[in-house]
């Protein structure tokens, strides 16, 4: 049997989130390597929380890719890893809304990550590795994620610097 070959070669993304109070200004950052290239993007906000800049991470890296791949994505946040493999199955049975009856916190990112993870095409593998523990791929994430809250004290909400 003949198969076809992907045309986009594997993606593995490293994806962090950083705040400096919680809540406080805050920022993402991800480094997405493929097919020998490597591509680093990060952003931030004023006044958000931490777990908001782990989704923003994942949900920013996945927007970044042009067509459907196999993605490996290497995150640092119990919160996201579960939230988008185990919990979200039951918050949208729910109406978005958790075993206690109440309403999923940051219920507007989970919506465009389970959008994307979705509806994107890509076949995505999710990995948690310890935060702050030496892995690169992780601290170059941190270091990016840090840099979003520097350019967001610095100049307000930063867009996706890409």
């Amino acid at each position: 049997m003949n198969e076809v070959p992907n045309p986009c070669p594997p993606v593995v993304i490293y994806t962090d989130g950083a705040c400096k109070g919680n809540p406080g200004p805050g920022g993402w950052g991800a480094l997405l390597n493929s097919g020998g290239s490597c591509k680093e993007i990060f952003g931030g906000e004023l006044d958000t929380t931490n777990n908001r800049m782990e989704i923003m991470a994942v949900i920013e890296a996945l927007s970044a890719l042009k067509r459907p791949c196999h993605v490996t994505v290497h995150l640092d946040s119990e919160y996201v890893l579960k939230g988008i493999t185990e919990w979200i199955h039951g918050w949208k049975a729910r109406g978005w809304r958790t075993a206690a009856k109440a309403p999923v916190k940051n219920v507007d990112l989970w919506q465009r990550l389970d959008a994307l993870v979705s509806n994107g095409g890509h076949q995505i593998d999710w990995r948690w590795v310890r935060g702050h523990a030496g892995d690169p791929g992780n601290e170059r994430a941190d270091a990016l994620a840090n840099k979003g809250v520097e350019m967001a004290l610095a100049n307000g909400r930063v867009d996706p610097q890409r």
